[in-house]
């Protein structure tokens, strides 16, 4: 069976990376379609891996600037073409749902809605553009959401990463869905080191990731933060904080491992579809301080793992700190909870789900 997986940027390592890193453990021989692919940032990690890469990537300032190509994306998405494909499975944030292909089995699983267009109707403006550039964003927004319900509709198949994002799919694309949540490699993420004094934090550096509530938060507190990533607004963060918060930017998976193990505890003030982070941290034994909503309410559980701050406000996550007790904690409970989402139980509701829906399809 001859597999194409769709996904729409490779420039950057989160959460949907891991994601297709699994699904090219199952499926090694599949071929990937991107619109945006960058080695370097990704780490050579999908080198291996057959590529068909849209023409979008090639045209100047792609790379350096790639929200100014936004109107050509769902083109980009549209010109793959599945004829000589089996099965096509897009794992899908924004674009990759918008694969067309007639007579062939297509399986979406949807991180989440295109978060800039139902969700985040701020996005524009935060981004550091001419107002010109702006007000003709909000005009080509107007027709990629258009396009993006429609798109929604073509795969037979959607699979949510959450309940969470299961309602959104429900909610914006009048589709149902089935939930198999995102897999933690807990056999790599494991405790490694002893506990010492500091919070962490590990997310893309972008305004929906709330990092600046998070940043004056530890500014008052004056206590330890370690921030791990990369983002459009890292600079800004950077000049924001004091002299007790460190930006480790882009680290290894053994450098991540022993943050996570080390920290006293992870704090995460998104609102996050799932949260593969909040996985890896409890896998590594360390409890988990997360705002109340989204996903985190599906992967930590009060008390047991972790607690929750009730709102985006840095003196939410002030009042968090000053309660959390780390000896209330047990270090075993917490990575049980994490091995619940392994990889190898990802790996095994994928393909059984994808197995029998192809066997049913061809029928």
């Amino acid at each position: 069976m001859k597999i194409a997986l769709v996904h729409e940027f490779l420039h950057q390592l989160g959460g949907a990376e891991k994601v297709l890193e699994n699904f090219l453990e199952i499926w090694p021989d599949a071929t990937l379609h991107l619109i945006f692919y960058d080695r370097n940032k990704t780490n050579d990690l999908f080198e291996h891996a057959e590529k068909k890469i849209s023409w979008v990537d090639g045209l100047p300032w792609a790379h350096k600037h790639p929200r100014l190509f936004l109107m050509l994306m769902p083109l980009a998405i549209e010109n793959f073409n599945f004829d000589n494909y089996d099965l096509v499975i897009s794992d899908s944030s924004s674009f990759a749902k918008g694969a067309i292909a007639p007579g062939k089995l297509h399986i979406c699983y949807c991180h989440t809605p295109t978060r800039f267009i139902w969700t985040e109707p701020e996005y524009l403006e935060k981004q550091k553009y001419p107002a010109l550039f702006r007000w003709l964003g909000k005009i080509v927004l107007n027709g990629i959401k258009k396009w993006d319900y429609k798109a929604a509709q073509r795969p037979q198949f959607m699979i949510a990463n959450s309940k969470n994002v299961q309602d959104r799919i429900k909610k914006y694309y009048d589709r149902d869905s089935v939930v198999i949540y995102p897999p933690v490699d807990s056999e790599f993420f494991q405790p490694v080191g002893a506990k010492k004094d500091y919070f962490l934090t590990a997310t893309r550096l972008e305004p929906y990731k709330k990092i600046d509530v998070l940043v004056d938060a530890f500014n008052e507190l004056g206590l330890p933060l370690k921030i791990v990533g990369t983002g459009t607004v890292a600079e800004d963060l950077k000049a924001r904080a004091k002299s007790n918060i460190e930006f480790l930017g882009r680290v290894d998976g053994e450098q991540l491992r022993r943050l996570y193990s080390e920290a006293k505890a992870f704090v995460f003030p998104a609102e996050e579809d799932a949260g593969i982070v909040l996985l890896e941290a409890q896998a590594c034994g360390t409890p988990v301080l997360a705002f109340n909503s989204g996903g985190a309410l599906e992967l930590v559980t009060k008390d047991v793992t972790g607690d929750f701050f009730p709102e985006q406000t840095s003196k939410s996550i002030i009042e968090a700190i000053k309660r959390f007790d780390p000896k209330k904690y047990d270090i075993n409970k917490i990575r049980e909870n994490a091995q619940r989402f392994g990889k190898k139980i990802f790996q095994k509701r994928i393909k059984d789900f994808v197995d029998q829906k192809y066997l049913e399809f061809k029928k």
